[in-house]
C-alpha cells in the first residue's frame, strides 16, 4: 500500500501543472475520486482509477480538495478529484406547500439551496432518509420529488 502523508501542491499552480501536462500525454497520472465526506477526512484509505491501493494520513494542517497532488515523481502522480456534489430535487405544488417543505428542511437544519421553484436538498444526506422525513407531504402530493441533480 502506497502511504501518502502530504499534499505536495495543487494541479493548477503553474509548474505542478505543466509536469502534470506532461505524465498525462504518457498515462501516468493516477486520480483519486472522493464524495463530499470522504474528502473531509485526514485518514483514508482508497484505490486509485488505476488499481494502486494508497493509505492517505496528512497532517493537521492540510486538507484535502480538489486538485490537491498527493504524489508526484518523474514516472507517476496522483491527483485528488472532487465527486461533484449530488443534490435532491423538490418541487412542491403551491406556496402552502412549499412553505412546509422549507419549513421541514429547515427544522431538520437540512443544506439546501433554492433555483426558482424548486428546493434542492444535499444528496449527502441520503435520498432514502430525506423522503422519509418528508413522507407526509409526498404521500398528499403537496410537494414532489423530481430525483437527483448537480
Amino acid at each position: 500500500m502506497l502511504k501518502l502523508n502530504a499534499i505536495v501542491g495543487l494541479a493548477t499552480e503553474s509548474r505542478i501543472s505543466a509536469q502534470l501536462h506532461l505524465l498525462d500525454h504518457e498515462g501516468r497520472v493516477e486520480f483519486i475520486l472522493l464524495d463530499d465526506r470522504e474528502i473531509a477526512r485526514r485518514r483514508i484509505s482508497v484505490t486509485t482509477d488505476r488499481g494502486t491501493p494508497c493509505s492517505i494520513a496528512l497532517p493537521r494542517t492540510q486538507r484535502l480538495i480538489d486538485g490537491a497532488v498527493l504524489l508526484l515523481e518523474d514516472k507517476r502522480a496522483i491527483v485528488v478529484r472532487a465527486e461533484p456534489e449530488r443534490w435532491l430535487v423538490f418541487s412542491a405544488a403551491d406556496a402552502a406547500a412549499g412553505l412546509e417543505l422549507g419549513y421541514c428542511a429547515g427544522n431538520m437544519h437540512w443544506p439546501v439551496r433554492f433555483e426558482g421553484s424548486r428546493l434542492y436538498v444535499v444528496g449527502e444526506l441520503g435520498t432514502g432518509h430525506v423522503l422519509e422525513r418528508l413522507h407526509h407531504i409526498l404521500h398528499r402530493g403537496a410537494v414532489k420529488f423530481l430525483g437527483e441533480g448537480k
